[in-house]
């Protein structure tokens, strides 16, 4: 007999505004807690450094968490010139310090060659692994091991404000792309070298900032439904967003309700169907979320289905 799982069979995805100085992983169990769920992921992960939206996914949601770790990502950033740490951030130690004589319209010219498609060495302190172990393992250790440039996009990098040493940054890139060895690269073009003291994560694909919730204020309405003694969903669920929205990238469409069981029971269907993604977000004709699916000629297959029993 399968042990029950802990918690509440509850789905959706929560945007919340992590805070400095805490791991992923950590504000991760924290919603967990606060929220009851049975089961929660996040989207990527964040450094202890930076703050911003991480989008975390609870229940049935996290089957598809992936498309939100493929998606473009925006940050602001502030960037310290004249040294270079180990972690290229400020929790790492100073390796070389130089003067800075640069003026803004240096930087502006340097900025150019980081914009478009370009490519990007990892730094050692990421999350990427060699020969099964991440690299930041390896970096803690003092050791160093070869990283191939991965191919990325900088869709914008602005300018905001710059102050002699210091300067802030608004950036929009793809997937992949770390902002910390962005921040490094500049500086190294630059002949001065930088890093970086502040990292903000402003947008997760389609999600909007106004949505993100602290995690102050997730507890305190845990809290209030806790004095009350009501369900902790009577204050909590109507923040989470639908989880089709982690798929957003997808075209849409609609399964015919003659194929509508053997669809749901996992078999590939065959209907009279047109979508411009090969993969497809799929709903029932009450436009209910079902899943993803791949369609081709016609043929609509499961992927990664919605179990609503688990409700």
């Amino acid at each position: 007999m399968a042990r029950r799982r802990k918690g509440r069979a509850i789905n959706g995805i929560i945007l919340i505004d992590k805070p400095q100085g805490i791991s992923s992983n950590n504000a991760l169990q924290k919603v967990r807690w606060i929220f009851g769920a049975q089961k929660a992921g996040h989207t990527g992960a964040l450094d202890p450094l930076a703050t911003g939206m991480l989008p975390i996914c609870l229940g049935e949601a996290t089957k598809f968490s992936q498309f939100l770790l493929d998606t473009d990502k925006a940050y602001d950033v502030v960037a310290k010139f004249g040294e270079r740490t180990t972690t290229s951030d400020s929790e790492g130690e100073v390796v070389e310090t130089r003067d800075v004589t640069i003026t803004k319209d240096d930087v502006l010219s340097k900025m150019e060659s980081f914009r478009g498609p370009i490519k990007q060495v990892p730094s050692m302190f990421s999350a990427l692994k060699y020969q099964g172990q991440p690299l930041y393992k390896y970096a803690r250790e003092g050791i160093e091991v070869p990283r191939e440039a991965r191919d990325i996009n900088i869709y914008d990098f602005r300018l905001n404000e710059f102050n002699g040493d210091t300067a802030s940054f608004s950036v929009h890139c793809s997937k992949g792309t770390y902002i910390r060895s962005l921040i490094d690269d500049l500086g190294e073009a630059l002949g001065c070298g930088a890093h970086v003291t502040v990292l903000r994560r402003t947008k997760v694909g389609h999600y909007p900032y106004e949505k993100m919730m602290t995690i102050e204020a997730l507890e305190a309405l845990r809290n209030k439904a806790t004095d009350e003694e009501v369900d902790l969903g009577t204050y909590l669920d109507e923040l989470l967003l639908p989880m089709d929205g982690a798929a957003f990238m997808l075209d849409q469409v609609v399964v015919p309700n003659e194929v509508l069981t053997p669809f749901r029971n996992g078999n590939p269907v065959t209907a009279t169907l047109t979508a411009s993604t090969e993969l497809v977000r799929v709903n029932d004709e009450s436009g209910l979320f079902l899943g993803v699916a791949e369609l081709k000629h016609m043929t609509l297959s499961p992927k990664r289905l919605v179990n609503y029993a688990a409700e």
